[in-house]
């Protein structure tokens, strides 16, 4: 096979996020990799030590394109929505990733960046301390949360209908709960959720 052009971290990305996207995040290996980029599976760990370092240069990739400026002026939950929504935006182009962002964006500095432009918004709100920590743990999780579940668990998949179909008897509440969620769009669901989360934070 002959000896491969330098490569980037850009284009390690953009082969793992080939594979990622056509074939799911359990194909990723170096070895698809490799083939992605067409050369040899031995010659990519001049690049990138193992697995690993692959699923943390998607991360990076993925935040990379999240910018991070906020507009002046806007009330801070609109702020801190407007962060989220530029997640959700990335991470709808490249769905598989969900699980790589929980466990690798505090190995990313694309992640690292967006995280201090939370805390930043969070401590111009008034946050500190341990009322910060909680703050910004408890808007990551519903974000990721809801990435989850819009990626895994969509209200508008099958799951939603065979709760729609049981029994109304048995689990009253739980089917007309799913036959509502039906009609609830992922942008309602997302939007819906984090005013709740956002409405219960405050500074102390």
């Amino acid at each position: 096979m002959p000896r491969p052009r330098s490569l980037t971290s850009g284009d390690l990305a953009a082969a793992a996020l080939a594979v990622i996207d056509r074939d799911g995040l359990s194909a990723l290996t170096m070895r698809a990799v490799a083939k992605e980029l067409g050369m040899a599976t031995m010659a990519l760990y001049r690049y990138v030590p193992d697995r690993e370092g692959l699923e943390v240069l998607v991360v990076e990739s993925v935040f990379d394109v999240v910018d991070v400026a906020l507009p002046a002026g806007l009330p801070w939950m609109q702020r801190i929505e407007t962060l989220a929504e530029r997640v959700c935006a990335a991470v709808g182009t490249h769905p598989q990733t969900v699980p790589l962002l929980l466990a690798h964006r505090q190995s990313a500095r694309s992640g690292l960046r967006w995280m201090e432009a939370m805390l930043g918004v969070l401590t111009d709100a008034g946050f500190d301390g341990a009322d910060r920590v909680i703050a910004q743990r408890t808007v990551v999780g519903f974000l990721f949360g809801f990435l989850q579940n819009a990626h895994y668990a969509a209200l508008g998949g099958q799951g939603t209908a065979a709760l729609a179909a049981l029994s109304a008897d048995e689990f009253p509440h739980l089917v007309a709960t799913a036959r509502s969620a039906t009609t609830v769009s992922a942008e309602e669901e997302f939007r819906g959720g984090l005013a709740i989360v956002l409405r219960g934070l405050r500074p102390d």
